[in-house]
């Protein structure tokens, strides 16, 4: 999950009306913005030389598209850069891009300004050129404005880059579904062949007997060092100790987790899905497997639900590096005591330790449904903090994302008797109506919870894909949602086309 070999690359326009020494001054500030840039960034900041043709232009956007390691290009026209010579390349571009509007100084100097540090520093006129014919082409693209010296400013062009590296990950993500998705359920269907064309995403079903069928070819001496792990990273309960009396059900529990790491390597998936529904010759559904393999970056979905698991993933990527986790997520249920209003977000076994408050336990318990042997999981409160939970459900004509804000919280009282791992959380702007938004929106109760990222990371990635994104936060009246909502309904039906 490292992002240290993505590569942005940082392009700079200007003309050759200028002459030789102008341009060597321009190639000079701008290389030292970029490394200044990539001190701040999760990803190398590859320096280009100053642009200044169309032919230059077009051959950049075009090799940006085919290189694999440039997640986007950042874009900064240091002096004035006609811009009907960047209509080729920003037509042929695929790539993510940001328009940084930037100077080189801080300060003007006032007492010996003249027209030589005017020509040589005038991003304030070049920059408008650009942004024009960005508009007038209809470039998705985000715009940031300020001097690279200041935080707010690497936060977030940097907020943009986690957000590339995020798509860049879909667009060629594998994602396995063994078995179907719940029966019955409509949220979790969707359409794959146009998740495919609009994400890039390839997601496939296999049958449940043919991952049955590695998990139980793993050699029994791969389960005792993996069960040797287990205990050196979580309290593990006494039944499932060596000797306990539910030691098997662990060494099962084991056994499906080096099983499905296999079969998912081998294919080449980092998401995958489960249901309860349909688990073939596997005696447990897999709770712990699947919580160490979101913990190490997999994405996943329950009951079949492979938008989750491709958008767990993505994040997953997207906050590679940074502290703070990302987790399959579920609202349950609600506390509504006036004034301290909470959410607990759960699943039946699968939440990730990622988001963890403390060192979880290891745990064995009976599930109802599934009709197979007690499940091993592990167990804890999720970590307090800021966080963003958000879902994606298909709208028929199209996908949309919604993000909701929230602060984690610690469970106002112990939970002896809940058997799964658990998050307690106060929703902006406050329970009503965030949950009368997430309804009106249609959004899904599958969600991935992030404490990684920020609303301002998926706000980039949906103008990156080209989804809609409708967002509930400290500033949301359900009025306005609402009629965001229909404004939506009208643009992105026309966006599309007629």
């Amino acid at each position: 999950m490292s992002l240290a070999d993505r590569e942005i690359w940082f392009l700079t326009g200007s003309q050759a009306l200028y002459g030789e020494d102008t341009l060597r001054q321009v190639a000079g500030q701008s290389a030292a913005i970029a490394a200044r840039l990539g001190e701040a960034l999760p990803v190398t900041v590859k320096w280009l030389p100053v642009l200044t043709t169309a032919d230059a232009i077009r051959r950049t956007c075009l090799d940006a598209n085919a290189d694999d390691s440039c997640l986007g290009l950042i874009a900064w026209m240091h002096t004035f850069s006609p811009a009907k010579m960047w209509i080729a390349g920003l037509d042929a571009l695929t790539k993510p891009l940001l328009h940084l509007h930037t100077q080189a100084n801080v300060e003007l100097p006032w007492h010996s300004i003249d027209m030589d540090f005017m020509n040589l520093n005038q991003a304030a006129h070049g920059d408008r050129e650009f942004g024009y014919v960005q508009s007038r082409i209809g470039v998705a693209r985000k715009t940031v404005a300020g001097h690279v010296t200041d935080p707010s400013v690497a936060a977030r062009v940097s907020a943009w880059a986690r957000a590339a590296a995020g798509l860049h990950e879909l667009r060629r993500l594998r994602l396995a579904r063994f078995g179907d998705n719940m029966r019955d359920v409509a949220v979790t269907e969707g359409d794959k062949v146009e998740a495919q064309l609009r994400f890039g995403v390839s997601v496939n079903t296999y049958g449940v007997n043919d991952l049955a069928g590695v998990v139980d070819a793993v050699p029994g001496e791969d389960v005792t060092e993996l069960v040797k792990e287990y205990e050196d990273r979580y309290d593990i309960a006494p039944e499932l100790r060596p000797g306990g009396e539910r030691h098997d059900s662990l060494r099962y529990g084991a056994r499906i987790e080096l099983g499905l790491r296999t079969f998912l390597d081998d294919g080449g998936f980092k998401a995958f899905t489960t249901n309860f529904q349909d688990l073939g010759g596997l005696r447990q559904l897999p709770g712990l497997a699947v919580q160490r393999l979101m913990a190490d970056g997999y994405g996943f979905g329950g009951e079949g639900d492979w938008k989750t698991a491709a958008l767990l993933r993505t994040l997953k990527a997207a906050s590679a590096g940074l502290p703070g986790g990302t987790s399959f997520m579920e609202d349950y249920t609600y506390h509504l005591e006036p004034g301290n209003e909470l959410i607990l977000g759960a699943h039946m076994l699968e939440v990730c330790p990622s988001i963890a408050a403390g060192r979880p336990s290891l745990e064995i318990h009976p599930l109802g449904i599934g009709g197979r042997e007690d499940p091993v999981r592990l167990v804890f409160d999720a970590a307090p903090g800021p966080a963003v939970v958000a879902g994606l459900a298909d709208m028929g004509d199209r996908f949309r994302l919604v993000a909701g804000e929230i602060e984690v919280v610690a469970p106002p009282e112990p939970l002896p008797m809940l058997p799964v791992a658990r998050a307690v959380w106060r929703p902006l702007p406050d329970l009503r109506t965030s949950t009368e938004a997430w309804l009106t929106a249609g959004a899904p109760h599958h969600t991935v919870l992030t404490a990684a990222l920020t609303a301002e990371e998926l706000d980039d990635l949906a103008e990156m894909a080209g989804v809609e994104l409708l967002t509930i936060g400290a500033g949301t009246t359900l009025r306005q949602f609402t009629k965001e909502i229909h404004w939506n309904q009208a643009y992105y039906r026309l966006a599309g086309g007629l």
